[in-house]
């Protein structure tokens, strides 16, 4: 089992949903992205995504685009993701979030290697679909990482299968069709895609986009198997530093916890 499994085990035994949180490297800085990750983790994160700075984040809404914009002025490279991953997975569980062409210019075979030497579970790749990522598939299988695509609402029933028989670790679930960013309201379509999901596959369900508080994780953990957070700790980073991350983590830890 690889660490993502043990976690997935560990909360289904608790009952409760997995509190997965993403923050950028080098946002504001380096040294203080890596702190409030582990911020996070101290108010009750269970996984963290580490976020790979890249000049165009396709699916990322303006909080996040402003973050990685400044992270790359500040001279964030790919060296300082895995400078990221091996603090962070000394407290939990670390997967790279992250587009392919950084993956693509490093190669697969020596992104995955430095991804596991930095102690990493896995990738989340956002761009590259399962169809098209053979080297990737077998750099992470060589290295033991979990490949994690995503799927939409707009998925069809065969994206579905492909996904659900490819990934390992857990399904990403994008709740909506749009760019990321802080709702007041997580899209209704979110259950119906879980359930769908569930159709073809064993593995856990996460939901993002959208998630910024106590009671919307509460209300997706009540039917999904994590609960994904990015741009709303992008901002308590940027408005309040670690401590403000710390406390958005305690709120949507306790949210996991007591569903709706």
């Amino acid at each position: 089992m690889t660490r993502i499994d043990e976690l997935f085990t560990t909360t289904r035994a608790a009952g409760r949903a997995a509190l997965v949180g993403y923050l950028p490297v080098g946002f504001p800085d380096v040294p203080t992205s890596i702190a409030a990750m582990i911020a996070m983790i101290d108010g009750g994160v269970d996984l963290v995504e580490v976020g790979v700075p890249y000049t165009d984040p396709g699916i990322d809404g303006p909080v996040i685009q402003v973050a990685v914009d400044l992270a790359l002025r500040a001279g964030t490279r790919v060296a300082h993701v895995f400078e990221a991953v091996e603090q962070v997975s000394a407290h939990a569980p670390a997967v790279v979030m992250g587009y392919w062409n950084p993956i693509e210019k490093l190669t697969p075979k020596v992104f995955a290697q430095r991804l596991k030497d930095a102690g990493g579970s896995g990738a989340i790749t956002p761009d590259l679909i399962p169809e098209e990522a053979g080297p990737w598939l077998d750099a992470a299988l060589q290295h033991d990482l979990d490949p994690i695509f995503l799927v939409a609402p707009s998925s069809t029933d065969a994206r579905l299968d492909v996904v659900g028989r490819t990934n390992r670790g857990f399904v990403y679930a994008a709740s909506t069709m749009g760019v990321t960013g802080t709702r007041d309201t997580v899209s209704n379509r979110a259950e119906e895609l879980v359930a769908r999901m569930r159709q073809h596959t064993t593995l856990p369900v996460g939901v993002g986009l959208g998630v910024s508080n106590g009671a919307q994780a509460a209300e997706v953990a009540g039917y999904a198997d994590a609960v994904i957070v990015g741009s709303a700790f992008v901002r308590a980073l940027q408005d309040g530093g670690a401590d403000a991350v710390r406390r958005l983590a305690e709120d949507l830890s306790e949210g996991v916890r007591r569903k709706a």
